[in-house]
């Protein structure tokens, strides 16, 4: 079959490394997830793996010709291969309300609208696994204190454990990315439904690290939380010294007006 060219509009960098792509299909508990969706899978280097480890794999490819390539090269799958964008793409109806694993060598220009997008449906995905650019893998996995630590950080770590499993080399790819990559993996946490507004929650994070020079009182100050409330010592810091659970805290004391111990 032939090669089928990078599409520069599309983000595409084949992976070439069949051990590399092999190490990736590893990374996910087929055990206690046996349902896969793999996203932008390309001209299918990670895909064959995938199918000699889960009996029910779906594939989301936005490039036509990809789509067609994959169809004739796993033919088992001729039905299983869904032609559209990721992003706009209703998860409930690839595997209905059932869970399953996400994974794949993501697009580096959508991959963080990626994982927002997994954190949104995190009630059906307890597994995810793929490749990143490495700074934006750093910044998932990243703990409080680094200028890395940001909205990205927080919020996928309020559902899920991350993990940075290794690093890639611009090297196994066809054409070769200018950045480094890396892959990682996270796993849903037992307890990731949040017991506050989470609109609320979410608003919070992205308001004080777009001003993370700040303090918390300043960047909330739109916010009009009364000013007793602020007093707390919480206020004086800035948001890469809170891990998620004191974001938790905050937005449950801004929700009731005052700040529990």
């Amino acid at each position: 079959m032939k090669y089928i060219r990078a599409k520069k509009n599309l983000g595409q960098h084949f992976l070439m490394d069949l051990n590399i792509a092999r190490r990736i299909a590893e990374t996910l508990d087929y055990n206690n997830c046996k349902k896969v969706l793999e996203i932008g899978p390309g001209m299918g280097v990670l895909t064959q793996f995938l199918i000699a480890k889960t009996h029910d794999l779906r594939l989301i490819e936005i490039d036509s010709e990809s789509v067609n390539y994959l169809k004739k090269k796993y033919v088992k799958l001729e039905n299983n291969v869904i032609e559209g964008d990721f992003l706009k793409l209703d998860l409930k109806k690839v595997f209905g309300k059932k869970s399953f694993s996400i994974i794949g060598n993501f697009p580096y220009n959508i991959s963080t609208q990626i994982i927002f997008k997994t954190i949104e449906y995190r009630a059906q995905i307890p597994f995810f696994s793929g490749m990143f650019q490495k700074e934006v893998a750093e910044r998932i996995c990243e703990l409080p204190g680094s200028k890395k630590y940001g909205i990205l950080s927080v919020l996928t770590q309020l559902f899920y454990q991350t993990d940075f499993l290794f690093e890639v080399s611009p090297g196994v790819f066809k054409p070769p990315p200018k950045v480094d990559s890396a892959v990682i993996r996270l796993v849903r946490l037992e307890n990731f439904n949040l017991e506050c507004d989470e609109k609320l929650l979410f608003q919070i994070v992205k308001l004080t690290f777009q001003q993370r020079r700040k303090t918390i009182r300043n960047s909330l100050k739109v916010i009009n939380i009364p000013k007793k409330l602020t007093e707390d010592t919480i206020f004086d810091l800035r948001p890469e010294m809170l891990l998620g659970s004191d974001f938790i805290k905050l937005t449950k004391s801004i929700s009731n007006g005052n700040i529990s111990n």
